[in-house]
């Protein structure tokens, strides 16, 4: 069976602050991006060669503002308990906002940042249950 390729896509406000900080603060690279394509510009973030990236965009044709809810999380398994605190130390460094999570599961071995635009993502200082 192919294992297929997880593309998430958000709309955010501004795609020069969200590269810059998703890029510092997960140590992600820029795998692409485009600008002009039928009204969008966007950018594609991530690790090469993971199975997963992020894809950022803006709309001038049709604006659709960033919509999160505290239950929209981008969660990363990080077992290993300095490359947690280091990890969360850069997600601090590249300007994201500490905050307690909307669901107590991910206070007990996790951290919650939230980007400018209010979207969520875990750092759980754990193993993946799968």
């Amino acid at each position: 069976m192919h294992i297929p390729h997880l593309r998430i896509a958000r709309p955010v406000s501004s795609l020069a602050l969200s590269k810059a900080m998703y890029c510092e603060g997960l140590n992600f690279q820029v795998l692409g991006g485009f600008s002009g394509h039928d009204g969008f510009d966007g950018v594609m973030l991530g690790l090469p060669g993971a199975a997963y990236h992020l894809e950022f965009i803006v709309s001038h044709q049709h604006p659709a503002p960033p919509t999160p809810t505290v239950e929209d999380l981008l969660v990363f398994y990080l077992p290993d308990h300095a490359e947690w605190e280091a990890a969360c130390a850069c997600m601090r460094a590249a300007g994201f906002a500490q905050a307690p999570s909307a669901n107590p599961y991910w206070e007990v071995k996790g951290v919650t940042f939230v980007d400018h635009d209010g979207y969520r993502t875990v750092l759980q200082n754990a193993k993946s249950p799968v």
